[in-house]
């Protein structure tokens, strides 16, 4: 479970939250892990904020009860994200945010509408939205977001070589790339080193090298490791990164941290 601490000051503790702000002042947050308290206190002068939902683990929504303005009757609150075969959204979210999980239930939510997500685009303002399935344990979308010619792709949890013999090399593999192609920055799974996943195959998610050699084979401007492992301390993701950068690549490679922020 990730939580903050002395091991985790530089690059974070908190499950994931990303903010995306559009040309025009679009307000979007990518999942509603334990860093979408603090992000909110950011968007109180906001009238309509989107939240898009890649799936719904646990560290992935865990921080919407804690979202300030997901109470205030002023701010019109969307959230997004993937339904399953037998539950719409809507019904799934209800399940946590209601008792005995939660003491507030979702429909007493004083502004708040529910999004199915099903793979297509769909616009948010002037922003472009391209969900996709992708590799992971349960119904789990990526998304590439455009606005004015900008281009982002988001998968921070992913598993593409899962079931594919010479990853990358097969012709089997195709999950996420249609989003990540030719993106500005990709935000993209980098849990485990390659000694861990082998002990982790099937679990969802991606090593360094995975990302790494994605990142190449879509081209990619800027690709931020994303989703670090609660168990990788400051020291050792540093010593990762550090080892990485040393390395002659297509593409700008960016530590995920806590607060850091980009212009595209």
């Amino acid at each position: 479970m990730a939580s903050a601490g002395p091991d985790t000051v530089d690059y974070g503790g908190d499950t994931a939250s990303v903010q995306v702000t559009g040309r025009n002042g679009e307000a979007i947050v990518l999942d509603a892990g334990s860093g979408v308290r603090l992000l909110g206190n950011e968007l109180v002068d906001r009238t309509r904020i989107d939240i898009l939902l890649t799936h719904l683990h646990m560290d992935h929504i865990q921080g919407l009860g804690f979202f300030p303005p997901i109470f205030n009757p002023e701010v019109e609150t969307h959230i997004w994200g993937p339904a399953s075969t037998t539950m719409d959204l809507i019904e799934h979210l209800g399940r946590y945010l209601s008792p005995p999980l939660f003491p507030v239930r979702l429909r007493d939510l004083p502004n708040t509408e529910i999004h199915d997500v099903v793979p297509g685009t769909f616009e948010i303002g002037n922003v472009s939205v391209t969900a996709d399935l992708i590799c992971h344990p349960g119904i789990t979308v990526g998304y590439r977001l455009s606005d004015s010619g900008a281009t982002l792709a988001y998968l921070p949890d992913h598993e593409p070589a899962l079931g594919v013999k010479n990853f990358p090399d097969s012709a089997e593999w195709t999950s996420g790339f249609d989003l990540m192609d030719g993106v500005d920055v990709l935000i993209h799974d980098a849990q485990y080193t390659t000694e861990e996943y082998a002990m982790r195959v099937g679990w969802g998610h991606s090593t360094f090298e995975h990302t790494m050699t994605l990142a190449a084979m879509a081209g990619v401007g800027r690709l931020v490791t994303f989703h670090h492992d609660p168990a990788h301390s400051d020291e050792m993701l540093a010593e990762i990164h550090s080892a990485l950068q040393n390395r002659d690549t297509p593409f700008e490679l960016i530590p995920g941290r806590t607060g850091y922020v980009l212009e595209l």
